[in-house]
């Protein structure tokens, strides 16, 4: 799991979240994660199928919805702290199920690892207003330390901008995770293919 993660947020988008993810994919990004807290269970199958079709050839997941990732073929969960134990999940889920798990510390990091977790979502790294309660800031101190103990990929985000990306590339963030850097902005495409051209391509090659 490397490069870009695109994470849909439809309190953010100008433009639907199909839009965003049809313009993340175009621009390069490897996964797309389908986040929402506000919608039915309803609207939220209708719109992990419609997700689903469009992901075609990048990973399709579901944020903390077991039964939607199961109901559209997804490729996989990312839970978080509160959600259910990774030895759950992947009963249901099944072994080739793809299964993320947020980390916010060492502690954390260890216990998602050795429990089976495929990799971690460390955040968040920088101030962030995009989720409520994604708590303090762990830093690029802590990322390092993460990295340097993790034996599965890792996802940065977490007030990731074009400004501080590349430093959390060279601290062990194997993909990078942007959201309102994007989505703020008119153009989600050119928004993520600047990300992609100007610091994850170079800081891949070295």
């Amino acid at each position: 799991m490397k490069g870009l993660y695109f994470i849909t947020d439809s309190r953010l988008s100008r433009k639907g979240i199909l839009s965003d993810v049809r313009n993340a994919i175009k621009a390069g990004v490897r996964v797309v994660q389908y986040r929402e807290k506000s919608k039915s269970t309803r609207e939220m199958l209708e719109e992990a199928l419609l997700l689903r079709s469009i992901c075609r050839g990048v990973t399709f997941l579901v944020n903390d919805r077991i039964d939607i990732a199961l109901a559209v073929k997804a490729d996989g969960v990312h839970l978080g702290q509160g959600d259910l134990p990774i030895s759950v999940a992947r009963k249901l889920l099944g072994k080739n199920k793809i299964i993320g798990i947020t980390a916010h510390n060492l502690k954390e990091a260890r216990i998602a690892q050795k429990q089976g977790a495929d990799y971690l979502g460390v955040s968040p790294i920088f101030l962030t207003k995009t989720k409520s309660d994604a708590g303090k800031p762990i830093g690029i101190k802590k990322l390092k330390e993460i990295s340097k103990i993790g034996k599965i990929p890792i996802v940065a985000l977490g007030g990731i901008n074009l400004k501080n990306v590349l430093e959390v590339v060279r601290s062990g963030a194997d993909s990078i995770c942007v959201i309102s850097a994007v989505l703020d902005k008119p153009d989600v495409y050119r928004e993520i293919l600047k990300f992609r051209k100007a610091f994850i391509d170079r800081s891949s090659r070295g």
